[in-house]
């Protein structure tokens, strides 16, 4: 068995369990209980590091969670954050793509927020983004794709939350000491409090690697952690640390896991469909052409359709795809070519090969990395209802 250490960077064998230590910071002003955030977390999980200018509040977390399910964030009055981010899908939603208020579709899969409090980045293909404030900006202002679509509108946005009587009152308790209480930036501040608290790790797998019950799961999803651990499969050297995503840099150093998996080569050069080529979108960099950030598998049973693109259905396709190391897509096909052959593949995506039992094992495993808690979790469900 790994030792916590080992899963959870930066952790001790004992971590606290109530979360004290660099999280203790209390704004100047505003009631006990407005503060005293309850993380309701496993012995040996830690909260998510979160920024000096915005500590995690109770009355931070209630205004968040509300805004989080409220669609006048949206230009049409009915799209909310969870719109797309749906707590029974692990906050990830079930179409390959999702749509905005004009109709118009995003060119990705909706990632899933399960634990985002601790990633090193956010989104697909930015490794430079790495703010829930600031990110939450790019769903209400975007212009490409437009989701919320409030661009130009932030005025209108502030206006209809100050009609809302629950809203002045929420402000005033997160936000005590500011005399501007409705504001782009409390919005924003709120949305990332609630969205840090969407912890993750009550899995049957956590009970038995870390919890000491040896019957949490079963014998064919220990095998197929063996299988998922082990080199001839290798998934761990992509899917490792605590979220199984490999957030985690050499000597726990910070690092974002990008990788090319082979999923397109239209071009024989490694080429990826032009609306979605990956960082190279932001590099410029014609080998960071496919490279999309590894992401986490926790819940993933829950997450489907897989890949940035939503382009492969089931987990057993997933499994097919990286056990031929790669995808061919027939001549004739959109986006036909061979990506087993691509000069930009990751090395790691090498194939292996897999019995029938052992299929059944592996995604034994995989199941077992569900929190049915989580996705029940009334402090994370939607509080308009």
């Amino acid at each position: 068995m790994l030792a916590v250490s080992a899963l959870w960077p930066g952790s001790s064998a004992q971590p606290p369990a109530d979360g004290a230590g660099a999280h203790e910071q209390r704004p100047s002003s505003g009631a006990a209980l407005d503060y005293a955030y309850d993380w309701n977390l496993p012995p040996w999980m830690k909260p998510p590091p979160e920024p000096a200018t915005n500590p995690t509040t109770k009355a931070k977390v209630e205004l968040g969670r509300r805004l989080f399910y409220d669609g006048r964030l949206a230009a049409d009055s009915m799209r909310s954050c969870a719109s797309c981010h749906q707590q029974t899908r692990s906050f990830s939603d079930a179409a390959p793509f999702s749509w905005g208020v004009t109709g118009e579709l995003t060119a990705r899969n909706t990632m899933a927020l399960a634990n985002v409090g601790y990633a090193l980045s956010l989104t697909w293909a930015n490794p430079y983004l790495d703010s829930l404030e600031l990110q939450a900006r790019t769903p209400m202002f975007g212009r490409h794709p437009v989701e919320m679509g409030m661009d130009g509108r932030q005025d209108e946005l502030v206006a209809n939350l100050s009609a809302e009587p629950v809203y002045r009152d929420l402000f005033t308790r997160a936000f005590p000491d500011d005399a501007d209480l409705i504001t782009l930036k409390s919005i924003t501040a709120a949305l990332g409090a609630f969205e840090r608290t969407l912890v993750s790790a009550r899995s049957p797998y956590d009970e038995y690697r870390f919890g000491g019950r040896a019957d949490a799961i079963s014998p064919s999803a220990k095998r197929g952690e063996a299988l998922f651990m082990g080199a001839r499969l290798n998934c761990h050297a992509c899917h490792g640390g605590p979220r199984f995503n490999g957030d985690v840099g050499k000597d726990g150093a910070p690092a974002t896991n990008f990788q090319n998996n082979g999923l397109y080569n239209i071009d024989g050069r490694g080429g990826y469909p032009v609306d979605n080529i990956g960082m190279a979108a932001l590099t410029a960099r014609y080998e960071d052409t496919g490279h999309f950030k590894v992401p986490s598998l926790r819940n993933i049973v829950v997450t489907a359709p897989y890949m940035h693109d939503g382009s492969l259905p089931t987990l057993a396709a997933v499994l097919d795809h990286y056990a031929a190391g790669g995808r061919l897509i027939p001549s004739g096909e959109r986006n036909a070519g061979d990506g087993r052959t691509s000069p930009l593949k990751s090395t790691l995506v090498a194939g292996f090969g897999l019995s029938p039992q052992e299929r059944e094992d592996v995604i034994a495993f995989l199941m077992s990395l569900t929190d049915e808690t989580f996705l029940k979790d009334p402090r994370f469900s939607d509080p308009w209802k």
